[in-house]
């Protein structure tokens, strides 16, 4: 697929890595603490910040499911209550955005139900995002789509089959620019299950631009990704994880998101392109290599042997596939200790 661009940013495969900070819940119910969020996102060099539009009866109901799962962080919670004290409230949106805005960020959000496309349009967000637990949401894809703007899809919990068909949903609707993230729906994720080969195999499959959703701990995942392809990289963040919130355990604090930014933007500028050989870069560094010197003072007629002659730095000498080869030879001429052998040794 062709760049995409928004604003005054572009996306793509010979693009540095545009990272995404997801808000999520870890503003804590505090707009204060939301604006503080965005410009700590701002500070570390984020692209974009993202929040989620939703309220908790426009994603399940009260007494539908509580979790049980010892394991999750969000154990004997009511799904209800979790999304209750999750969410952003939709009044608060607009000062959010604002505020990225006037930081240099693109704002924007993952809508959850249809009601979410049709109030993140009267912000005119300048594209959007589907969650993993709504990439099948048919009704919510085709919305989306036919807003006619770029959308950014994740593929967790969803096999095969469930990718394919929500890209020929979105592409028959109108989706022209689509992105999809490589994503594993756990929190957090481990190292183990984040299987980054999916990378090359979804670009190549589905002809788009390829990122990383990552709930993993730290960067290293991240990092990967790129070198794997990736080129949007998004990440939960907060103010610091001993505050608390919902997402905060698998989230970054401000320094990380920095370190982030700053190292995949060094894998992507490491991959360049494939070179064997010296490059420009490294030709005074040539002088640095070994060759033959003369290591005792050698009159002609004396015998090379490896007391009088030594592969050693720098390399001002003849090359060392020479040094085997002159081992039992006469000098024909007289050599000084400490100088270079000269190709006229080898005549």
């Amino acid at each position: 697929m062709d760049n995409i661009k928004i604003g005054n940013i572009i996306i793509g495969n010979s693009q540095k890595p545009f990272v995404i900070a997801e808000m999520s819940g870890n503003h804590n119910q505090s707009l204060e603490r939301a604006l503080q969020l965005v410009d700590a996102a701002a500070a570390a060099g984020a692209h974009a910040l993202k929040l989620q539009t939703y309220t908790a009866d426009t994603i399940t109901m009260k007494g539908a499911y509580t979790i049980n799962d010892p394991k999750s962080l969000w154990n004997g919670k009511e799904l209800h209550d979790l999304y209750k004290e999750a969410y952003t409230p939709w009044e608060w949106h607009k000062a959010i955005f604002d505020r990225a805005k006037e930081k240099g960020m693109i704002a924007f959000s993952s809508p959850f139900d249809e009601t979410a496309v049709d109030f993140l349009e009267t912000l005119n967000v300048p594209l959007y995002k589907i969650a993993s637990f709504e990439n099948t949401h048919h009704p919510l894809l085709i919305k989306v789509a036919k807003t006619g703007k770029p959308v950014i899809v994740s593929t967790g919990v969803s096999s095969a089959e469930d990718v394919a068909e929500s890209v020929k949903v979105l592409r028959d609707a109108g989706c022209k620019e689509l992105i999809l993230l490589k994503c594993t729906s756990t929190y957090p994720a481990t190292p183990e299950n984040t299987n980054l080969n999916t990378i090359p195999h979804l670009a190549k499959l589905h002809n788009c631009i390829i990122g990383l959703s990552d709930h993993t701990m730290g960067i290293g995942a991240s990092v990967a990704a790129v070198a794997l392809g990736a080129r949007i990289i998004e990440k939960h963040f907060t103010l610091r994880r001993a505050d608390g919130g919902v997402d905060s355990a698998f989230s970054l604090e401000p320094e990380e998101l920095k370190a982030l930014v700053i190292e995949t933007e060094r894998a992507f500028l490491a991959l360049g392109k494939v070179q064997i050989g010296i490059q420009e870069s490294e030709s005074k560094s040539v002088f640095f290599k070994r060759s033959i010197y003369v290591a005792e003072d050698i009159k002609a007629g004396d015998i090379f042997s490896e007391k009088n002659i030594r592969v050693i730095r720098p390399g001002d000498g003849l090359h060392p596939r020479f040094y085997l080869g002159l081992l039992g030879k006469k000098a024909k001429k007289d050599h000084k200790k400490g100088t270079p052998l000269t190709p006229e040794a080898l005549n």
